[in-house]
This record gives structure tokens, C-alpha cells and sequence, in this order.
């Protein structure tokens, strides 16, 4: 006989540190999660080789997928205020195993780029000693790949640390990090414009509007390449949303902090952008943005002739990015673990919440000890295959972002057509988004079957591509795995949750049902 669950009581939580976080901290860690400093360092040089004077206008395109699956985000945490995100909105929305693959998603690309912060944080560690120490004989301690290595395996085991230790400490040291890292990307934009307008710069440019024209764009691929390298820097401000059940107001101030983020990352990086066109140019010699030898390290290529002897300082802010988005991206998936623990799609030693910190402590300690192992795993095959790895990323974050876009239209579907503001932010842009990001996805996976693209060849086809489509497929076995195990039965059979599941949700859910013939809670 079919059984229907009964709710018997409102639900208290999971252990988390409710009420810690406000609007700013929500805001300053969402910003903190994107490394908007290295973000920059990494994207602005290729931006420019894709589409030439049109990349600050990439960036504003890439910017309207991201604030539409923002608005999903909004309208979904605003009735679903849980910590699980992509994972629980994907299963209320269309059952287990899309959400259970969604939740995957995230875990895979937190995994990913923690690998690639650990690496980029040792490396401009180093660089900074080799700065100030070092003599022209010396080796540079920054081409060291087991002191770098070491060096990584450092910084997350610290950031593990921090992040076991309390959402609120946390918070206090985002801000500090975050600060330094505004700091140095208003003195370099200060720097670049004071340069320009003195005549000084090496290959001073002005303004134009033209730079601003979404039509000027020549090359398709160019500008599709252009497109999917900004909606990388994007990445990360719903880690606020992944906090959503220690705020002080779990179903508003998340998604507020979500849409404040995406706009001042927007601002930021048009302006930085502009600034560098303006003191560097567009040419393909010297400091110039078109010039390939600094399209992997702008900052590192200009930061002599824009600061002289204070150049130091963009790498201290390359080296605090990398360290601060370590700390916010293991965030994120340890709450992710922690929700599908919670709801059985995972071992129940993942729902662990420390009693004094009500942090998901085992979440968490796993958390940095998978991206250290993955990261020196990858280290010691080839140096390649970790690039090809973090190439591959868009891949995971296209796929999550897309399933929560879906979710937020199909969860919400009953309501589309009751006001225009439903019509518009449960429905039409997030549609929208989901849509960008889904073609976003196809386009990518084509791009990197190919061997020329990346580092490495793989099966016969591009290493990227192996890597980012082998990361999901592996969930889908890991899934498959768990349905074995009788703990996942509940969650599989949509008992522990579905759509009437009420959240915020305690340890167990089944504590909280019945079924109406008397069946097992």
C-alpha cells in the first residue's frame, strides 16, 4: 500500500551557528569565494587575445546569465532555505537523482579549484620571498614544484582549519582578506589612469565607447571563448546561499547578498579592464594585453612600470585571493555534504556538526583532505593533466548552475502566471540563464574534444574534455554505488526529502514523518 508522508512538527535545523552572519558577511564571503584579484590575473590577458577592445563588454555579456540563475537562487532559498542548494531545490524539483547529481556538481567543482588556489597561492608565495631575497644567480624558489606543492597542502590545511573552526572567524578574516585584496585593485586602477592621463604609460590608449558595443564583436568563436573564460571569474558568490542557515535571516538575507555580489563584481571587473586597456594597450609586444606572454600573469608582466619598487603588492594580493577563496570555496561543498548526509543521500557520518563550533566538522576535515590529495596526486602525474583538470571546471560550474536554473522554472511552475514579478524571477530569467549556461556547456565540451585544446590528449581526444565529462560520469557511478546501501533507500524512493519536505530540516528528517497507515518514520 502506497504510503504519504505527514509533517508532525516544524524542524529545527541541522546544528549549524544560525543567526551569525548578516548582509556584509554574507556579501564579503560570497565576493571573497569568486578571488576577484586572481580571478582577474587569470582571465583579463586571454579575455583580450579572444576578442581584442571588446572585453569589458564581454564581461557585461557574461554578467546576465549569472544574474539571472542569481535570481533563481533568490526565489528558490527564499522558499527553500537550505544549505543543500543545487542539491535539495534539484531533488524537490525533479526527484533524487538530479539532485543528487547537482550536488556532485558543486562538490566536484570546489574539489577542482582548490587544486588550482593551493597551487597559485604557493607559487606568488614564493614568488614574493624570491622578490625580496633572492639574487641573480639564485634559482627562483617559485619554479620549486615540491616546495609549491608542499607549500599548497599548507595553505588548505590552514583553511580547512579556519573553516572547522567557526563561520564567524571565518568571516572576520574574509574581511581582512577581502580589504587588502579591494585595496590593491583600487591602487592599481589609480595607478594605470594617473599613468595615462600623465603621459607616462607604455602604450597609453583612451577611452571609447566602442569598447562597449555588443555588435562589434568580429569572430564567433572568439567571442564565445571570451564568454565562457568571464563566466569563470563570475563563479562562487552562492557560497552566501550555502550559508543561508546561519544568517540571521535565512530566507532574505542570502539571495540579497547573491544579487549584491554579482554587481560589485560586475564594477569591479569593467573597471579594472578599462583601466588596463587604457595604461597597457592593446599590442602584441611589451606590457601590452594582446601581447601572449602575459595573457597568464597581466598583473605580474605591468607591475614594475605601473608601482615601481611597490609592485610587491599586486603579488601579496594574487598570493591573499588565492589563500581567501580557498578558505570560502570548502564552504560551500562541506554544507553541500553535509545536507545530502542529512537527507541520506550520503553516510551519516558526513551530517557531523562539531557542539561547540556548528561547523560540519567531518564535512569539512574531508573536504581539505580530498583537495590535498587530489591536488598532489595530480601534481605527481603531470603538471599538465592538473592544468587540463582546471580548465575543465566551466564544465561543472555550467552543469550545477543550469540545474538550478530548471529547478527554480519547474519548482515553481504552479505560480508563474499569479503576477508579472513571479512570471519574471521565478520563471523567464531563470529560464534564460539556464538556457546561456546549458549552451555554454555544449559549447565548451565541443571545444575541448578537440587535441589542440588544453595540455594534454587523452583516449585519443582532449585531455580537458576526458577530465571535466569523466568528473560528472564519476558521480553518476559514485550515485549508483550508494543506491546499493540500504541508508539511501529513503532518499532514493523521495521519503526523506521531496517537495513537502519542510526546511529548515534536522539531523534526520524521517524524524518529522509518518506514514498514515502506520508505516516506519
Amino acid at each position: 500500500m502506497a504510503t504519504t508522508p505527514i509533517i508532525l512538527s516544524r524542524p529545527d535545523g541541522k546544528g549549524l551557528a544560525a543567526g551569525t552572519l548578516g548582509l556584509w558577511g554574507s556579501t564579503v564571503i560570497g565576493l571573497a569565494s569568486t578571488a576577484p584579484v586572481y580571478s582577474l590575473v587569470a582571465t583579463l590577458g586571454f579575455v583580450v587575445l579572444a576578442v581584442g577592445a571588446q572585453a569589458p563588454i564581454a564581461f557585461v555579456i557574461a554578467f546576465i546569465p549569472m544574474l539571472f540563475i542569481a535570481f533563481a537562487y533568490r526565489e528558490l532559498n527564499n522558499a527553500v532555505p537550505d544549505c543543500g542548494t543545487t542539491f535539495t531545490w534539484g531533488t524537490k524539483a525533479f526527484g533524487p537523482w538530479v539532485g543528487w547529481l547537482g550536488g556532485w556538481g558543486v562538490a566536484v567543482a570546489g574539489m577542482v579549484v582548490l587544486a588550482n588556489l593551493a597551487q597559485i597561492a604557493g607559487i606568488y608565495f614564493w614568488a614574493l620571498i624570491d622578490g625580496i631575497a633572492r639574487t641573480p644567480e639564485d634559482a627562483l624558489l617559485a619554479d620549486n614544484v615540491p616546495l609549491v606543492t608542499a607549500t599548497g597542502v599548507v595553505f588548505i590545511a590552514a583553511m580547512t582549519w579556519v573553516s572547522w573552526r567557526g563561520v564567524e572567524i571565518g568571516e572576520r578574516i574574509q574581511n581582512i582578506l577581502l580589504g587588502i585584496q579591494y585595496l590593491a585593485l583600487a591602487i592599481f586602477v589609480v595607478a594605470a589612469l594617473w599613468h595615462f592621463f600623465a603621459g607616462t604609460a607604455p602604450d597609453p590608449t583612451p577611452f571609447d565607447w566602442s569598447w562597449f558595443n555588443p555588435f562589434a564583436f568580429t569572430d564567433w568563436s572568439g567571442f564565445i571563448e571570451a564568454i565562457l573564460l568571464a563566466l569563470f571569474i563570475y563563479w562562487g558568490w552562492d557560497t552566501c546561499l550555502a550559508l543561508n542557515e546561519e544568517t540571521k535571516d535565512p530566507t532574505r538575507i542570502p539571495g540579497r547578498a547573491a544579487l549584491l555580489t554579482t554587481i560589485i563584481l560586475l564594477f569591479t571587473y569593467v573597471s579594472v579592464t578599462v583601466a588596463a586597456m587604457m595604461y597597457a594597450g592593446l599590442g602584441e609586444t611589451g606590457t601590452g594585453l594582446g601581447n601572449e606572454a602575459n595573457a597568464d600573469d597581466f598583473f605580474l608582466a605591468v607591475k614594475d612600470g605601473l608601482l615601481g619598487p611597490l609592485g610587491w603588492v599586486l603579488v601579496v594580493a594574487v598570493m591573499i585571493s588565492a589563500i581567501s577563496s580557498t578558505q570560502t570555496t570548502i564552504l560551500p561543498t562541506a554544507r553541500g555534504t553535509l545536507a545530502m548526509a542529512a537527507y541520506r543521500a550520503l553516510p551519516a557520518r558526513f551530517k557531523t556538526v562539531h557542539p561547540r563550533y556548528r561547523t560540519p566538522s567531518f564535512s569539512t576535515l574531508v573536504m581539505g583532505i580530498v583537495a590535498s590529495v587530489y591536488y598532489v596526486g595530480m601534481t605527481l602525474i603531470s603538471d599538465n593533466i592538473l592544468q587540463d583538470s582546471i580548465l575543465s571546471l566551466g564544465l561543472a560550474i555550467a552543469f550545477y548552475y543550469a540545474i538550478t536554473g530548471y529547478a527554480c522554472v519547474w519548482y515553481f511552475r504552479r505560480d508563474l502566471f499569479t503576477s508579472a514579478r513571479d512570471f519574471f524571477y521565478k520563471g523567464l530569467l531563470p529560464l534564460l540563464g539556464a538556457l546561456m549556461l546549458t549552451y555554454a556547456f555544449v559549447q565548451s565540451a565541443i571545444d575541448m574534444y578537440d587535441v589542440d585544446y588544453g595540455y594534454t590528449v587523452l583516449l585519443g581526444i582532449g585531455g580537458t574534455f576526458v577530465l571535466g565529462i569523466g568528473a560528472l560520469a564519476l558521480g553518476v557511478v559514485l550515485m549508483l554505488i550508494w543506491f546499493l546501501f540500504p541508508r539511501s533507500k529513503r532518499f532514493f524512493r523521495g521519503e526523506s526529502l521531496n517537495r513537502e519536505t519542510q526546511i529548515l530540516v534536522p539531523e534526520d528528517p524521517g524524524e518529522f514523518y509518518r506514514s498514515v497507515d502506520g508505516g516506519r518514520a
